[in-house]
């Protein structure tokens, strides 16, 4: 007897799960529902419109440590579905992808349109049902343990299966608290860090390959590329900050200080030991001349000229009082955070459903059974570099295993 199955969300992760599923239940009928006039508007506009699809770390204990929230309960799941098999699905239908440095993995075309058209191809191959436009009003269970999914434009299916991967979507976790599952409160996660400060004035662009940043009065501390503009700071090493203290900043309403350590290869006390050689070796030269650490000049000497009269002066005039202040701003710069920007195109938030509440062998929810999650729907989010799109990847391909397997 043919079985249908209904996908709320025609993202990432909806996608993927409706694939996988026709795949495993040929001549079953899969649903994807989607409120919006278009499949896969994330994956169109991800990694500035190249789709960072995955990447390239294959160890699930080092993938794992990406994760601020979902973190010991992905690691299961990393086993089963990891950046090498997603590799493998796309390699498998002739889409060839690319590492670049930093091990972020993109289609060799360097254009989403690449995974969407793969996708949508797929879809059609395997019969895949797409309903646009059909926002979900609420989803009711009928006496025969199936569900009914009720529309705000009126229409109705009834499923065997749901599967949800609707993303931060406060209607969805509005219904599903009503439901009974339990929602954790969403607060952005990948953001940037606003700071007014001459220090920082009229360096956009200006960047250090091996920074950290420390959130002052927490165990925050995060090491990485920092960047400054038009802003204040961002980078890597600010994001990872930002997503890893998601909540605590949320609470203090995005106002503390932080603590920049410009050449992390150094300490305050190395940091003085180090200029102590380097003023003996360079007595004559002014100090602005350039750094002795690994900074843009640029950045040396407005760190210098909040300083005083210390950039214009020879190293061999510079006292030991001055070399523990030069030292002082190279590796620990105080700033004062005043806020938060977006971060490109990047809409991460940390919340949903809460993950006990989960069973993370099969993505179905330990209260509704026939009802399974996949996606940011769950209190999972990630860094930057297709960590995101990884775990939509992995949750998805379990949740229509899960599906499947409980159809027999």
């Amino acid at each position: 007897m043919q079985k249908t199955w209904a996908i709320v969300g025609g993202g990432a992760a909806g996608f993927f799960g409706a694939l996988r599923l026709a795949a495993l239940c040929p001549n079953d009928r899969v649903v994807i529902i989607e409120k919006s006039a278009q499949v896969l508007a994330k994956v169109k506009i991800s990694g500035g419109g190249r789709c960072n699809v995955t990447h390239q770390c294959f160890d699930p204990r080092a993938l794992v440590k990406n994760y601020p929230r979902g973190l010991k309960e992905l690691l299961g799941p990393f086993h089963k579905f990891q950046p090498g098999d997603i590799i493998e699905w796309f390699n498998l239908r002739g889409i060839e992808l690319k590492t670049e440095e930093d091990g972020r993995i993109f289609p060799v075309t360097d254009n989403s349109q690449t995974i969407i058209d793969c996708f949508e191809s797929e879809a059609e191959r395997l019969g895949v049902e797409v309903w646009l436009q059909c926002g979900v009003d609420s989803i009711l269970q009928t006496e025969d343990k199936k569900w009914f999914v009720h529309m705000q434009n009126g229409k109705t299916i009834k499923a065997d299966g749901v599967l949800i991967t609707s993303g931060s979507s406060g209607q969805t976790w509005r219904m599903l608290s009503n439901l009974g599952h339990t929602i954790v409160d969403p607060v952005p996660s990948l953001f940037t860090f606003r700071i007014a400060d001459n220090r920082l004035k009229d360096l956009a662009g200006v960047s250090v390959s091996h920074g950290e940043a420390r959130i002052e009065g927490t165990k925050h501390a995060h090491e990485g590329p920092l960047l400054v503009t038009h802003h204040g700071l961002s980078g890597p090493g600010i994001l990872k900050l930002s997503a890893w203290a998601a909540r605590e900043l949320a609470e203090v309403n995005y106002n503390f200080t932080i603590r920049v350590n410009w050449d992390a290869r150094f300490d305050k006390e190395s940091a003085i030991d180090y200029l102590i050689d380097f003023k003996q070796e360079h007595a004559r030269k002014q100090v602005k001349t350039y750094s002795p650490f690994k900074m843009p000049h640029r950045l040396w000497v407005s760190l210098l000229q909040s300083l005083g009269t210390v950039a214009e002066a020879t190293w061999a005039s510079i006292s030991l009082k001055q070399l523990d202040l030069i030292a002082e701003a190279a590796v620990r710069s105080y700033f004062d955070v005043s806020g938060k920007n977006t971060f490109k195109d990047e809409f991460v938030t940390a919340g949903g459903i809460e993950l006990k509440e989960v069973d993370f062998k099969t993505m179905q929810s330990k209260r509704l059974p026939g009802v399974f999650f996949a996606g940011e729907v769950l209190n999972i989010d990630a860094v930057t570099g297709g960590f995101n799109f990884q775990a939509a990847w992995t949750t998805s391909w379990i949740a229509a295993a899960g599906m499947a397997n409980r159809e027999e």
